[in-house]
């Protein structure tokens, strides 16, 4: 399945890259715009929102929903005041956590853009860099699935049954 899906990309992406190297333009013309070249304007808006970007699918698909998809079902989930009212604390620390930590991976993108930008990268720079933003988006993903892990603690086995249904994973 997975090469039927990349024949398939290449076959449709294939002559819109052929067109574009024809005309001598790379698929990544225009990026160099960016304030922070490695991340879209949506990328940054995201981490700044503290947005999840499919950080936590390992917990997401297997039985651990975050607290605001939770919350979005509320009704239909009959979840108790209670539930909600930690539900709601969790989703507002989750995100805090996630923007500190999103604006620490931008930092770290933006460190490393500038090393390249201003000339100055070099071997012995360029490891401590990149680890530095792998770290980073650890990090990230690691405030997203723990807040996915508590959020299941708060929740019967109905209401997590009935979760998976809902979001259309059984």
């Amino acid at each position: 399945m997975k090469i039927a899906a990349a024949a398939l990309i290449v076959l449709l992406a294939g002559p819109t890259m052929a067109q574009q190297h024809q005309h001598g333009q790379s698929p990544y013309a225009g990026l160099q715009r960016r304030d922070v070249k490695t991340l879209s304007d949506e990328q940054i808006a995201d981490l700044r929102a503290g947005r999840g970007m499919g950080l936590a699918l390992a917990a997401e698909l297997n039985g651990y929903p975050g607290p605001i998809h939770v919350l979005e079902l509320a009704e239909r989930l009959r979840l108790t005041a209670e539930q909600r009212q930690r539900l709601y604390q969790l989703y507002e620390s989750m995100k805090a956590e996630a923007i500190a930590a999103g604006e620490r991976l931008i930092a770290a993108e933006r460190a490393l853009d500038q090393e390249f930008a201003a000339r100055r990268m070099t071997p012995a720079r360029l490891v401590p860099l990149t680890s530095e933003i792998g770290e980073r988006q650890a990090e990230l993903r690691a405030v997203h699935l723990k807040y996915h892990l508590t959020t299941a603690d708060l929740l019967t086995s109905d209401q997590r049954r009935q979760y998976a249904e809902l979001r259309g994973y059984h």
